[in-house]
C-alpha cells in the first residue's frame, strides 16, 4: 500500500519563507498550505486536518507560542516545529515544555529541517498509536471489570435466594435489604465503595438459615427456647459459609451475617457485642432488617403499618439501634418508603 500522505501547514509572516518550506517538504512527499499569521492559521486548521504544523515564533498579531498554545489544546494529536531566526535557549525550553514537538533555527539547513519533520511525525504517529492501545487497554479492563462484577452480582443472588427458600421469604426481600443497607451507608457518609459494596453483600445476611432445620425455621408459632438457641446459630453458619474467601464482597457479607442481630446495647448475639464495637455494616442492617420484617407480609404474619414499624425503631434507639444511624434512617424515611414500593412483594403474600 502506498504510505499515507501527510499534510503540512506552513505559519510565517514572509510569503517567501512559506514557499521556500512548501517547496522542499513537498519535494519530500508532504501536501503543504501556508498561513501568513496565527488568525489564517487558526481558520485552516478549522476546515481540514493537518499532520504537522511548522511555525515562525516572531509573527505580527499572535505570535507563535501563542499559537502554538492554542493549537495544543484544541489539536493535541498534531505536531508542532517551532522555528526562528535567534537561537535562545529559554524560548526553546518554553515551547517544548508547552508541547511543540521540535525547534529548528532560521536560516534553514535542508536537511536538518527535513529530519526534523520526520522525528515530529514518527513521534506523534507512535504517541497516537500508544493512546489507542492504552485506551483500548482500558476498554478491555472495563469489560473485564464489568464481567466480574456481574458474576459476583450473579454469585450473591444465588446464595440470597437459597436462604430465601429456606425461609418462606422472597427475592423482593434480599433486593430491598441491599437497597436500604446501601442508601443508608451512603447517606452516613461512608465512602463509595464501601456503600456499593454494602449494597452487593447486605443481601446475604441470612444466608446462614441454610443449616437450620425446617422444623425450626417454619415452625408457625412460637420458639421453644432451645429450638431459638438453634435460630441464634445461623449468624455463625452464615460466616463459616461465606467468610475466608477470595472476595472482598463475600467477606463482608460474613461480617453481616454474623453482627446483624447484634444490638447496640450489648444484648444481641451471637457476640453480645455493643456501641461501635459492633461493625458499622452490622448496625446499619439490622436496622434495615428489622424494618422489612416489620412491614412485610409472611404466610405466618401480616405486614405491620410503617407508621407502627416506625414506633418500634424509635423504641430502640439507643437500645438495640445505633442512635446516630437510626436517625439518618428516620430522616429518611421517604426515600426507604420509595424503595418498599419499588421493591414490593409479589400476589403470592
Amino acid at each position: 500500500m502506498p504510505e499515507e500522505i501527510t499534510k503540512i501547514l506552513i505559519v510565517d509572516d514572509e510569503e517567501y519563507i512559506c514557499r521556500l518550506l512548501g517547496i522542499m517538504l513537498a519535494r519530500e512527499g508532504h501536501q503543504c498550505e501556508t498561513a501568513l499569521n496565527a488568525e489564517q492559521a487558526l481558520e485552516l486548521l478549522s476546515k481540514s486536518a493537518f499532520d504537522l504544523m511548522l511555525s515562525d515564533i516572531n509573527m505580527p498579531g499572535k505570535n507563535g507560542i501563542e499559537l502554538l498554545r492554542i493549537v495544543h489544546n484544541i489539536y493535541p494529536d498534531m505536531a508542532v516545529i517551532m522555528a526562528t531566526a535567534i537561537d535562545d535557549r529559554q524560548i526553546a525550553i518554553e515551547t517544548l515544555q508547552i508541547g511543540a514537538y521540535g525547534y529548528v533555527i532560521k536560516p534553514f539547513e535542508k536537511n536538518e529541517l527535513i529530519i526534523s519533520v520526520a522525528n515530529a511525525l514518527r513521534r506523534r504517529e507512535l504517541e497516537i498509536a500508544n493512546r489507542r492501545h492504552s485506551e483500548e487497554l482500558e476498554t478491555l479492563v472495563e469489560e473485564r471489570t464489568l464481567e466480574l462484577w456481574q458474576s459476583r452480582e450473579e454469585t450473591i443472588r444465588k446464595l440470597a435466594k437459597a436462604a430465601e427458600f429456606r425461609d418462606n421469604e422472597t427475592a423482593q426481600h434480599t433486593i430491598r435489604m441491599g437497597e436500604y443497607c446501601g442508601f443508608l451507608a451512603q447517606q452516613a457518609d461512608l465512602p463509595d465503595k464501601e456503600c456499593e459494596m454494602i449494597r452487593s453483600a447486605s443481601p446475604l445476611h441470612d444466608v446462614g438459615k441454610i443449616g437450620i432445620p425446617d422444623t425450626i425455621l417454619l415452625k408457625p408459632g412460637k420458639l421453644a427456647e432451645e429450638e431459638f438457641a438453634t435460630i441464634k446459630e445461623h449468624p455463625h453458619i452464615g460466616y463459616r459459609i461465606l467468610g475466608a474467601s477470595s472476595s472482598e464482597v463475600l467477606n463482608l457479607g460474613a461480617v453481616i451475617a454474623l453482627t446483624h442481630h447484634e444490638k447496640f446495647n450489648g444484648k444481641g448475639y451471637p457476640g453480645g457485642l455493643q456501641g461501635n464495637n459492633i461493625p458499622v455494616v452490622g448496625r446499619i442492617s439490622a436496622i434495615c432488617d428489622v424494618f422489612d420484617a416489620l412491614t412485610s407480609q409472611r404466610i405466618y404474619k401480616a405486614a405491620m403499618p410503617v407508621e407502627d414499624a416506625l414506633d418500634i425503631l424509635k423504641e430502640g434507639r439507643g437500645e438495640h439501634f445505633d442512635p446516630y444511624l437510626l436517625d439518618i434512617f428516620l430522616d429518611n424515611i421517604d426515600q426507604m418508603t420509595a424503595i418498599r414500593t419499588k421493591f414490593a412483594d409479589g400476589p403470592e403474600f
